[in-house]
């Protein structure tokens, strides 16, 4: 499952890797690798370049035939500039991340995809039930990282200490007809317990937030943190990535774009109209008619309610929510190691607008969030101005609603 593609003639060559690598800002986790013979490790994708290169087991996909030929094409590269240079494309397994709700139908797939990670060294799957089973599964994949697996909340302590990530993906889904609010009576109760455990044994870590709805969950997070005394600003995200990675797709489809060209920002919140994704910021720049911005915006508002009636009460958005999670996650990972440019946008404390809380591209460093940016939201068209202000009354309410949540939960306690 790597692939090589090389000429006498050509100056690059890609290498695909499908273990590794979320190019920033528009790949996701199992992206390629390109090298250029100019500057070869000017334009990688989340692995981490030293002085030497060997390319054995963690190429863990391919064939013997496979990493013969990788050998061969990079000493071929390093020959022709500089003889003495060799390239190091091994990451360190180092990081310990906590899925919470690793048995549903969101966290079996993340979970998968997160072992997929090198830069994982435990990964800790907890649930109320059934996780024995998805661990041991999971474990027997030929990836670095170490499998355990807790259940119910006597082993939740255990899960939690020690962990740099921790990702939420315990709930309930959404079924057709609900929506995201009709979510939010059992959904907050379980983030408000699993993020109090988080704020006893792991204070310090990243955390995660998918469960629904996102707009009120964070907000709750915040408040149980506040209240523990350990509240970080900006190590407390809403992971919006999958309105991000829909937005690609969608654009890439319409425009016929190269998809791991495409970027779209998408700001505001994760639920309906509070989703704003702003194609007149797409990278590559695009050209779209009023009509296909409003059909695209749509589109990407409502693709979560398109699949929870395709799949006709099956489930909801589990498959890519946990490809976009993984992807999150491993930005994460690479700006814990210290990748410099690390950018996702992400639901977190915000100033720039008046809401306390907003999803925006965010700069992401070894502390958390290290910059807003605020650029995407300067120039806007009519239609994403005039959008972003229908949202705002939206996202401002369940904003309160989850504050108010938590807040009257510290009281009757």
């Amino acid at each position: 499952m790597a692939a090589v593609a090389a000429s006498a003639t050509a100056p690059t060559f890609t290498v695909g890797i499908t273990h590794r690598g979320t190019s920033l800002p528009r790949s996701s986790p199992l992206g390629g690798l390109r090298f250029n013979s100019q500057n070869p490790l000017k334009n990688f994708c989340g692995l981490k370049a030293s002085s030497s290169v060997t390319l054995e087991s963690q190429l863990s996909f391919s064939g013997k035939e496979t990493v013969s030929a990788l050998r061969a094409s990079f000493a071929s590269k390093a020959q022709t500039q500089d003889r003495t240079i060799h390239y190091n494309l091994q990451p360190q397994a180092s990081f310990r991340v906590a899925v919470l709700g690793a048995a549903g139908g969101i966290g079996q797939p993340l979970a998968l995809l997160i072992k997929m990670s090198p830069l994982v060294s435990d990964l800790h799957l907890y649930d109320i039930a059934n996780v024995k089973g998805v661990a041991a599964d999971i474990s027997h994949c030929n990836t670095p990282s170490q499998v355990r697996d807790f259940t119910g909340a006597a082993e939740l302590a255990n899960c939690l200490k020690g962990v740099d990530v921790v990702v939420i993906p315990a709930g309930v889904p959404r079924k057709p007809g609900m929506t995201r609010d009709d979510l939010f009576n059992i959904n907050a109760g379980i983030v408000r317990d699993l993020v109090s455990a988080v704020a006893d044994n792991c204070p310090g870590a990243f955390i995660h937030i998918i469960s629904n709805p996102v707009n009120s969950t964070v907000p709750i997070a915040a408040e149980v943190l506040k209240q523990k005394g350990v509240y970080d600003p900006k190590k407390l995200f809403g992971v919006t990535t999958l309105d991000v990675v829909r937005a690609n797709t969608f654009v890439a489809q319409r425009k016929n774009l190269k998809l791991i060209d495409v970027d779209v920002p998408v700001v505001g919140g994760h639920a309906g109209i509070t989703i704003l994704p702003l194609l007149s910021k797409t990278k590559p720049s695009a050209s779209f008619t009023d009509e296909e911005i409003e059909e695209l915006t749509v589109r990407i508002q409502n693709a979560g309610t398109e699949v929870v009636e395709a799949k006709a009460g099956a489930g909801s958005a589990t498959l890519s929510m946990a490809y976009a999670a993984a992807r999150f996650v491993e930005s994460s990972l690479r700006a814990l190691d210290g990748d410099g440019d690390v950018y996702e946008c992400s639901f977190v404390q915000s100033d720039l607008t008046e809401l306390p809380f907003f999803a925006s591209r965010v700069k992401l460093g070894r502390k958390g969030v290290e910059a807003l940016i605020p650029s995407d939201l300067i120039g806007l068209i009519e239609y994403e101005q005039k959008a972003l202000e229908a949202l705002k009354p939206e996202l401002k309410a369940s904003i309160e609603k989850g504050i108010a949540f938590a807040q009257k939960q510290t009281v009757a306690a």
